[in-house]
């Protein structure tokens, strides 16, 4: 058996100078020592978490808070501890069902053959955090890979200093550094824990960054799953309530500043109700955020460079003659020194604006408009695949028409965002907002590696296709081709 000492990767090209190398080859020599971790091991594993995560709360709020300058209470606990919390339940609840192998269909080759799918860890998993959502992003993936038997190393994200020291913390009290390891460190850092020969890599952030992680992995054929982003869709069929839709966008588009990847990112309403549109999101954001200046549950825009790319976006669409409508219940002026950006609603906005050419990512709503729905579908078909769509409609027929004609990594009907939470669904994108998913049982399975065993029986019809061939082969083969 290799001990820690000695070299467990069996990749010839891995960098030995690389300043993280030693702390992949501990974990790889403890994965090949101790094997796969037991059903009762990861149980505890998963309950170990849940104890570290439950005694870190207050100090998870705390330091997200001090990141972002402000940030919601109830978001906080909501997402980054009461959402961790549920998956850890879901995993536990159906880990002995995901471990047990699956009997594969007989077939008509092989009828006294036995076939079945095992699933084994990987060995050990690089995770690499996002700083929007800072720990459940970071976090979340984990969960996966150790309810898989995985090992974990995790380079979580230089935006949120503070909240990473939390992470580190909180894995600390739960495993051992051969098991699950937290790294921090800026730019230099996490391009030495990509360049590391993983057996897996998630990352979960910008497409820009997730090519730069594929391009890493690609050198040693290490397998990722990237979790980008991409300019989510939002269409309102013309006879929905749009005080209904109003109400659940804002709700979405407001949690946690705009700030996620699956965020609505523009409107499509019909041309005559453009206007309607902006009242009811105007009585929306007014039911929700009173006294917007000075509201306890709004979060602020992470730091000074994505505040002031918002605005930068803002100023383009307004140059370029889109109408600019700012938001702002209580009319309040917002303090010089904080990052409060107002729900930002753009009008009359075209593909020549960044605001439509890249991920917003924050308060900013471009609205456009359409005749007929297919003028929308043809819109989002003719951009890149988004991670999410939205669309509000009461008529079955026109959603599966929206459904069945675009191609996204998932999609809510009446709401947006909730998708994420079902433990049932995959999440993950298409094309340019991701490759590959984690959840729940999509999570077991991509951080496991599933083998196809066959127990061939006494008795095989194989011995039929040795050669020497001869006609009765030819018969079998004729009678295959006609009835097969």
């Amino acid at each position: 058996m290799n001990s820690p000492d000695r070299l467990a990767l069996s990749d010839v090209d891995a960098d030995v100078s690389n300043p993280l190398f030693p702390a992949l080859n501990v974990q790889k020599a403890a994965f090949l020592k101790q094997g796969a971790p037991s059903y009762q091991r990861r149980l505890d594993n998963l309950r170990r978490l849940r104890a570290s995560i439950v005694s870190h709360k207050d100090a998870i709020v705390e330091s997200v808070e001090a990141d972002f300058g402000h940030r919601s209470l109830h978001e906080t606990l909501l997402a980054d501890v009461v959402g961790l919390l549920g998956e850890i339940r879901h995993n536990r609840k159906n880990l002995r069902r995901w471990m047990k192998p699956k009997k594969a269909h007989g077939s008509l080759q092989f009828p006294f053959a036995k076939a079945r799918v095992i699933y084994q860890p990987k060995g050990v998993v690089g995770v690499i955090g996002a700083w929007n959502v800072p720990v459940l992003l970071t976090l979340s993936p984990m969960i996966g890979a150790i309810t898989a038997g995985n090992r974990v190393m995790i380079k979580t994200s230089e935006f949120c200093p503070k909240t990473a020291e939390v992470i580190k913390s909180i894995v600390a009290q739960a495993f051992d550094e051969d098991e699950v390891l937290v790294i921090n460190g800026g730019p230099d850092t996490a391009a030495d824990f990509t360049a590391l020969p993983f057996d897996h890599i998630i990352f979960t952030g910008s497409t820009q960054i997730g090519k730069k992680v594929m391009s890493a992995a690609s050198k040693h054929l290490t397998p990722v799953t990237l979790e980008l982003g991409g300019k989510s869709p939002t269409i309102i069929a013309e006879d929905y309530p749009l005080d209904l839709a109003a109400q659940r966008i804002v709700q979405g588009k407001m949690l946690n500043a705009g700030q996620a990847c699956i965020a609505p990112d523009y409107l499509f309403v019909k041309t005559e109700q453009k206007q309607q549109m902006v009242d009811a999101l105007t009585q929306a954001l007014e039911a929700s955020y009173p006294n917007y200046a000075e509201n306890k549950d709004l979060t602020w825009v992470v730091n000074d460079r994505h505040y002031s790319r918002l605005k930068a976006h803002v100023e383009d669409a307004r140059a370029k003659g889109a109408k600019v409508i700012e938001l702002n219940p209580g009319n309040k002026e917002i303090p010089a020194d904080s990052r409060i950006f107002p729900l930002t609603v753009l009008l009359d906005v075209t593909d020549e604006m960044t605001v439509m050419q890249e991920e917003i990512f924050g308060p900013v709503l471009p609205l456009k408009t359409y005749e007929k729905i297919e003028e929308a579908i043809d819109y989002v078909n003719i951009h890149p695949h988004p991670l999410a769509l939205y669309h509000f409609d009461y008529n079955r027929g026109r959603t599966e028409q929206v459904l069945q004609n675009t191609l996204s990594g998932g999609a809510c009907v009446n709401d947006v965002l909730v998708h994420v939470m079902h433990e049932g669904l995959s999440f993950g994108g298409v094309g340019t907002s991701g490759i590959g998913s984690y959840n729940g049982d999509d999570g077991f399975k991509t951080f496991s590696h599933q083998k196809s065993v066959l127990h061939q029986g006494r008795i095989s019809l194989q011995g039929l296709n040795r050669p020497p061939y001869g006609k009765g082969m030819q018969r079998f083969i004729d009678f295959a081709i006609k009835y097969l």
